[in-house]
Formats: structure tokens, sequence, C-alpha cells
């Protein structure tokens, strides 16, 4: 367009001179993004050059300019660059004589423009901090869940720690009092229970060590027992208290659990109890127990507002989600039949015991 506007408009007084000069400053609106303030610059000299009366290709440009001003440079720096193509383009046209309508071109060519150009760069800033911020969030909330799970997984360490410690020591005392009942005729079989004796004694002392590993700082030995399903009826108790109604259901054959398995599910029944007081604004609730030929599920219904999105200051329930996967278990969540939810846990008993 510059090339014909040199060749073919009367106003041009020399097309050569038009042609270079103006010619580079249209080429330099290839680097428009990267220097705006001083293509913007280049272009407005140019203009005010070769094109005083505003009927040549460089006016255009500098709409084009304006615009890239306002949506590349932040502040100050796009006001500096609105008035290095507005203040030479202003007194370009007051030197001509300026009229009403010349305020109205400025505005329309190189105000405007650059306005719009503004408020782009300003949503994408927006929506880039809003990306950030989203991005941030979401690491922090995974970076909480991670320490929250190791949290959990350290808890579930030092209470299976007592259950263990504790078989260790029944098989020491058992074994102890089956080598003292052998009598002489039976030195080898004493020797061997004798060696069993001492090497159950030495793990007990290795899993107290794993424990002072696992405590926190000044935190003793618990000499509690570890709860299990016998003590639901207390921990019903207790969230009655609190205002919480809870019915117990039993399916299928009782049969005595292994006390890692047994503790699980009383854990399970634990939070999400605590869960459902929390965060559910529930009334009633139902526990169900039911005892499978190679596993125990464990259900817990509440009458709240469903699954709606969890307090802010909690991690839901990563104990119970922990404490599943450590037995190879299943676990659901879904709606219940009394409109709340529904948590749903599966404990293999067979390979636990």
């Amino acid at each position: 367009m510059t090339v014909a506007e040199a060749l073919v408009s009367p106003g041009v007084r020399s097309p050569l001179i038009h042609a270079g000069v103006a010619g580079v400053a249209m080429a330099a609106l290839a680097w428009r993004r990267q220097f705006p303030l001083a293509v913007g610059a280049l272009v407005i000299g140019s203009n005010l050059a070769l094109n005083p009366d505003n009927e040549f290709s460089t006016v255009l440009s500098l709409v084009l300019v304006a615009f890239t001003i306002g949506s590349e440079t932040s502040q100050p720096r796009s006001y500096v660059g609105l008035a290095v193509v507005l203040v030479p383009f202003v007194v370009g046209l007051a030197l001509e004589g300026f009229e009403p309508s010349d305020a109205a071109a400025a505005l329309v060519f190189l105000v405007g423009p650059w306005a719009v150009g503004s408020a782009v760069r300003q949503r994408a800033d927006r929506t880039s901090e809003a990306v950030d911020r989203a991005d941030r969030l979401e690491r922090e909330q995974v970076a909480q869940a991670a320490a929250a799970a190791d949290q959990e997984r350290t808890r579930i360490a030092r209470e299976l720690h007592d259950i263990v410690s504790h078989s260790i020591s029944v098989v020491t005392i058992q074994t102890q009092a089956v080598r003292r009942r052998l009598g002489p005729e039976h030195a080898q079989e004493a020797a061997d229970r004798a060696e069993v004796e001492a090497t159950a004694r030495e793990a007990l002392t290795e899993m107290r060590r794993l424990f002072g590993v696992l405590r926190s700082t000044g935190e003793a030995p618990s000499l509690t027992p570890q709860p299990g399903l016998d003590d639901l009826t207390r921990l019903f108790d207790q969230v009655g208290a609190s205002g919480l109604v809870v019915e117990q259901r039993v399916e299928g054959k009782i049969t005595d659990l292994p006390p890692g398995v047994g503790l699980a599910a009383y854990r399970i029944v634990q939070e999400a109890l605590t869960n459902t007081l929390r965060h559910s604004g529930a009334t009633r609730a139902t526990v169900t127990l039911r005892y499978e030929a190679t596993r125990l599920d464990v259900v817990v219904e509440d009458n709240g507002r469903g699954m709606g999105k969890p307090s802010s200051g909690g991690h839901g329930l990563v104990g119970v989600k922990e404490r599943v996967a450590l037995y190879g278990g299943l676990l659901e969540l879904s709606v219940a039949g009394m409109g709340g939810v529904r948590l749903s846990a599966s404990l293999p008993v067979r390979d636990s015991a």
C-alpha cells in the first residue's frame, strides 16, 4: 500500500523518499510486540514527516501501534507509549490549524485503540493470575493431602505397633511356658523353643525401637489397649452426646477378627462418624457390620446434607482411605438412602489373618 501511494498519489512530493521512509516504518510493525514504544515513535515520526495532512496509510498504522502499546505494555510504560504517539499527533494537527474534529480523530485513531488494548491486557493478566492462583492452590492442596496421608500412616503404624508387640509378647510367654514343661528327654525341643523365645524377645526389642522412631517428641508409650469392634457402643454414646443418634446393625455370623482388622474397622466407623458430625449436619446415622466368609463390610450412612464440598480445615476421610488401602480393601462413597452420605468399606479377613 505504501508503494502504491508513493507511485499514484498526487500528494506525494517524492515517491522515492515516501516509499523509503514510510516503507521502513511499515516494516517495523513486524516488531511492534517486542518493541512497542520504539516502533510507535518511528511510525509517528514517519507520519509527521510524510503525512501532515493525515491522508496516507501511516495514520491507519497508528491505530495498530496504539492498540499494541496498550496490550503489550504495563503501567506506567503504557501511558508513556500513548504519549509518544498522541502528543506529536495532536501537536501536528495544531500546527495545521486545530479543529474540534481533530480531537475526535485523536480519540478514534489513538486513545480508543490504546484503551481497548489496555483492557485486553488487563483481562489477560487477570486470567493469568487466576490460572496461577488455581495452580498454586492445587499444589498446596496436594501437598496438604500428602502430609495428611503421611500423618495417618504414622498414626496407623503406631497403633499396629501396639498390636504386633502384644502378639510377640504372647508368643514369647507361651514359648517359654512350653519349654519349661519339657523334660530331659526333650532337650532338643527345649533348645529349639529357647531359640524361638530369644528371637521373639529380639523382635520385641526392635519393635520398641521402631516405636521410638514413630512417636512424636515427648510422646510416651500408650498403656491403653487399642480399641476394637467391642468398643463401638462407647463410641456411639460419645457421638450421641453431640446430638447424633447412631443405630448399629449386624448381619451374618459374627466371627473373631484379627486385631488389626478389628482396629481398622473401629477407626473407619470413628472417622466416618466424626466426619458426619463436622460437615453433614446429620441427626441420625446407621452403622452396619456385615460378616462374610472372607471379608468384613463396614457401612456408615447418615441423613445429612450429602456429598458437598468438605471444610477447608480438614482433609476429608484420609484416615479411612489409608486403613482400607493397608488391608487391600475397597472403599466407596455414594448417596445414602437416608439422603446423606453412604460410606462402604470392605476389609479382607482371610488375607489379614
